[in-house]
């Protein structure tokens, strides 16, 4: 296994600069924003597509620093009911899976998107319970929807030898492992998970059992590290779908936090063991997006505790058992 980073937290280096800091503490690979929510400050898609000089170039780059590329991220939202906002984020979801494929990158990590609740309607959303019968009906259009779109944009990244790894995400239509599995079920092996437990840990979900299921189905195609702390006092009183702005840290159910402030080392720990387990023996990617820390100081931290928990070594003979 390896550490990884995803580098939004690094947006004002440059990318020279970025490797150099994560090279010197261990970092093994980057998962860069090409578009969408992540930006594209280190690493733009205009600047690498089709260019192979350039792309040669960005190879170079990482082998002088020990580094490679996990994934190339642009999270946006293609089944969105405006269609300018919907195109662009098609067109930078297909352009990040040419690019990966030209950089010889597996993985491209997204979300699903989130229609509206109709054909006539102008804003996304997130249907969280099945009554009024209505709401049960615009989740039945919504998954067409998505579908329609998702069969035809996982065939794009068949063709081009890329998965396409979903960030499990409330306020999209896959929030959850059975969610995933579903579309993975309706479109193809392309489309597996990018395996965030931040977003699970609030939803109840046994990030070990999630871990399992996912695996079971060969689904999980790339894992980000990042964590969350549930506050009981304001879970006891408001529950956890909290639209409390997150700067407002004491009055929040629940934060994003660094790897280790939510949940202990032997927690992660078990985390690592149980991907191993299924079969994913690869980059666990940090995303640093907690507001109690700044980014280098979240990022080291995590770094840290990653690095104790990870096997760096394939497991040997249980020669204990003959």
């Amino acid at each position: 296994m390896e550490i990884g980073v995803h580098t939004p937290p690094l947006a004002d280096e440059s990318l020279e600069d970025a490797l150099a800091y994560l090279a010197d503490r261990g970092v093994d690979a980057i998962e860069p924003g090409v578009g969408g929510f992540p930006g594209e400050n280190l690493l733009r898609r205009e600047t690498y597509l089709d260019d192979e000089d350039a792309q040669d170039d960005l190879q170079e780059l990482l082998s002088a620093h020990g580094m490679r590329i996990s994934a190339l991220a642009t999270h946006n939202n293609p089944v969105h009911p405006d269609d300018d906002r919907a195109a662009r984020a098609d067109t930078e979801l297909r352009e990040a899976i040419r690019l990966a494929s030209q950089l010889e990158v597996n993985t491209v990590t997204c979300f699903s998107g989130l229609p509206a609740g109709g054909p006539d309607d102008t804003v996304p959303n997130w249907i969280t319970a099945p009554w009024p019968p209505e709401h049960a009906e615009a989740l039945e259009y919504q998954w067409e929807r998505t579908i329609e779109y998702w069969d035809g944009l996982a065939a794009d990244a068949d063709d081009h030898g890329v998965d396409v790894a979903i960030e499990m995400h409330p306020n999209m239509l896959v929030y959850e492992p059975h969610g995933l599995a579903r579309l993975r079920e309706a479109t193809n092996a392309r489309v597996g998970a990018n395996f965030d437990p931040s977003h699970l840990y609030w939803q109840g979900i046994s990030i070990t059992d999630a871990i399992r299921y996912l695996g079971e189905r060969d689904a999980i195609h790339h894992v980000h590290a990042k964590d969350t702390r549930i506050y009981d006092p304001q879970a006891r009183e408001k529950g956890v779908l909290d639209t409390t702005a997150y700067e407002d840290e004491p009055n929040r159910s629940w934060l994003f936090r660094s790897v280790g402030y939510g949940h202990g080392e032997t927690h992660w720990k078990d985390i690592v063991s149980t991907l191993r387990m299924v079969g994913y023996d690869d980059v666990l990617s940090i995303e640093h997006e907690d507001s109690l820390t700044s980014s280098r100081e979240g990022l080291e931290k995590a770094i840290d505790l990653l690095g104790r928990a990870i096997f760096e070594e394939q497991p040997g003979e249980a020669y204990w058992a003959e």
